[in-house]
């Protein structure tokens, strides 16, 4: 492994999870519950750029987006 493909360890301070995504141009990223989406099923449609994506509620609660 070259030095430069080493992973760099976070800053002081930060977590290894995953941090939010930037919004576009400092607007921060809109955010909305499960419920808001899923209403009271278990799925939710999302077209996206021609494509249609499925938000699935699993029996164990977790999320699962699929194309």
């Amino acid at each position: 492994m070259l030095p430069s493909e080493r992973p760099h360890p976070p800053p002081a301070g930060l977590s290894t999870e995953r941090a939010p995504l930037a919004g576009l141009a400092g607007v921060p990223p809109r955010q909305f519950t499960s419920e808001a989406l899923l209403g009271q099923g278990r799925e939710a449609l999302i077209d996206h750029a021609g494509s249609t994506y499925r938000l699935r509620l699993t029996s164990s609660g977790k999320l699962i987006l699929t194309k």
